[in-house]
Order: structure tokens, then C-alpha cells, then sequence
């Protein structure tokens, strides 16, 4: 991680992070380790959209932070964790950028799981108004 630029993200690199209107549940060996209406959804460039989640639903307790970090220039320094109940498939299967560059500073206080780490990242579409 030697290489600490910053950069700005723009029409060559295209970054937004929008609340997601859904409930977002994230499941592992049959137990949900987060459940947000919460959610903000992150799309950069040609990659995957992701769902960062805040930290106040997610069940901490089910991980246990490692030594791994990461950078990345469009948005900082991630910190990970691995998911304690799944063994080895889920290790580091969570990150966080605890101080985000400002660019993307709402998604600090987040977390985003790996989808092949975890069993589903689900979005659940928030019922029609009225209906029951």
C-alpha cells in the first residue's frame, strides 16, 4: 500500500452513492448478519453496484476485525472483517473505509460484504403503499 493517491472521481470514473429504497438482508449459514432500510448503494465506473450498510445494522458481534487493508485512490483506506460463524470462506469478507475521501464521505460508518463470501445479499423490494 504504498501508492496512497487520491483521486477525484468524474466522467472517466463515475462514482454515486444513493439510498437504496429497499430493505437490504444479508445472510450467512442460515443467520442474518444485517437487515437495512437503510442501506446506500454505490455505483463506480463499469464494476458491480454495492450495498454499504450502516454499522447500527449490522450484528457486530458475528465479526471480528482482521489485519487486512486495502486502498483505493477514488475512495481511501478500507479496513476488513471476517464473518466469525462461516470459517474460512468469510474471512475478510467485509470492509469499511472508516475515514472516506470526501467524494464518497457518506458511506463512512458502512460496511459492504462480498457476495461470494456471504450466502445472499438480498434486496427486498418495500411494499406498494396500501398494500397488505
Amino acid at each position: 500500500m504504498l501508492d496512497k493517491s487520491i483521486k477525484i472521481p468524474g466522467p472517466d470514473h463515475p462514482i454515486t452513492v444513493e439510498h437504496n429504497p429497499c430493505r437490504v438482508v444479508v445472510t450467512v449459514g442460515g443467520k442474518t448478519i444485517a437487515d437495512s432500510r437503510n442501506a446506500l448503494t454505490l455505483r463506480e465506473a463499469s464494476y458491480p453496484p454495492v450495498h454499504y450498510i450502516p454499522r447500527r445494522d449490522v450484528d457486530m458481534s458475528l465479526l471480528q476485525r482482521t489485519d487486512h487493508a486495502t486502498h483505493c485512490p477514488y475512495k481511501g483506506d478500507a479496513s476488513y472483517y471476517s464473518i466469525v460463524l462461516a470459517g474460512k470462506r468469510s474471512e475478510n469478507a467485509v470492509w469499511t473505509y472508516e475515514s472516506p475521501h470526501a467524494a464518497v464521505s457518506n458511506i463512512k460508518d458502512h460496511l459492504a460484504f462480498y457476495p461470494d463470501r456471504v450466502d445472499a445479499i438480498e434486496e427486498m423490494a418495500a411494499p406498494e403503499a396500501g398494500a397488505f
